[in-house]
């Protein structure tokens, strides 16, 4: 068999929930691209550089869960949006004149929430719960702020300037109308969990988005709907997202 002219993939632990390899090869295949995307599920982030090694004909990486934070000491410069929130999930890498890889990270996940949630804002929802404080939640945050969206953590272990599950009263839920899970619970194949909100408190005039795109919808989504609220799942976000990576890696 033929080697791909180029090779692109995705880093991150667990995988198998991952569309990345199936909407990159599909497009390779369809737009007569000769290039394969990999999944490259590594036990740990001190494993890139071992990858690299391995493949020196990679020209770039998605990240995902739980490296989009720790990946970032590896990059030799970061774009500017990508520093400022924190958290990337786009690599690009080239290779220099001793063959070694130098890279930059990016961040499109903010491109994906943003462009897909802002249809569904407006005036009354401008406050907005977001569940998790991972490398997601960090893009969703950055990304809800721009929108005008004022957002408040949610963790299962509450700091300072965060509120814990058990702080969702009735009042809390009334005022924020945004609710959006970046947490990768409901995550296939752990379909059957959710996070652990008053969902009976949810109503028409709340948006619940899910960045968990597998399934579609999750349990999340399914128990929001129940109670009349509007949902959204994070597949468009993660084909916005795609995109967006595409243009990077061809820059």
């Amino acid at each position: 068999m033929t080697p791909p002219e180029r090779l692109f993939g995705i880093i991150g632990r667990p995988l198998g929930h991952s569309f990345s390899a199936t909407y990159f090869n599909d497009k390779f295949r369809d737009e007569h691209i000769h290039a394969e995307y990999r999944k490259f599920e590594l036990p740990d982030i001190g494993d890139l550089m071992e990858l690299l090694s391995e493949y020196t004909q990679l020209e770039g990486l998605n990240v995902t869960i739980p490296y989009k934070q720790l990946a970032i000491p590896y990059m030799d410069e970061m774009d500017p949006e990508a520093s400022a929130i924190g958290a990337i999930n786009v690599i690009r890498i080239s290779w220099d004149e001793n063959d070694e890889p130098v890279m930059k990270g990016f961040n499109t996940d903010v491109i994906g929430f943003r462009d897909s949630i802002r249809p569904l804002l407006n005036d009354d929802r401008r406050k907005a719960l977001v569940l998790g404080t991972g490398g997601a939640s960090k893009a969703v945050v950055y990304g809800l702020r721009s929108l005008g969206v004022e957002p408040t953590l949610v963790s299962r272990t509450p700091g300072e300037g965060m509120l814990g599950y058990a702080d969702l009263t009735p009042e809390v839920m009334e005022e924020h109308n945004v609710i959006v899970n970046a947490t990768p619970v409901g995550t296939y194949p752990d379909v059957d969990e959710c996070p652990p909100i008053p969902y009976d408190l949810l109503t028409p005039a709340h948006l619940c988005y899910d960045l968990v795109y597998n399934p579609d919808p999750t349990l999340f989504l399914r128990r929001a709907a129940e109670h009349g609220a509007t949902v959204k799942s994070g597949l468009e976000m993660l084909y916005i997202q795609a995109r967006e990576a595409w243009r990077i890696w061809n820059e």
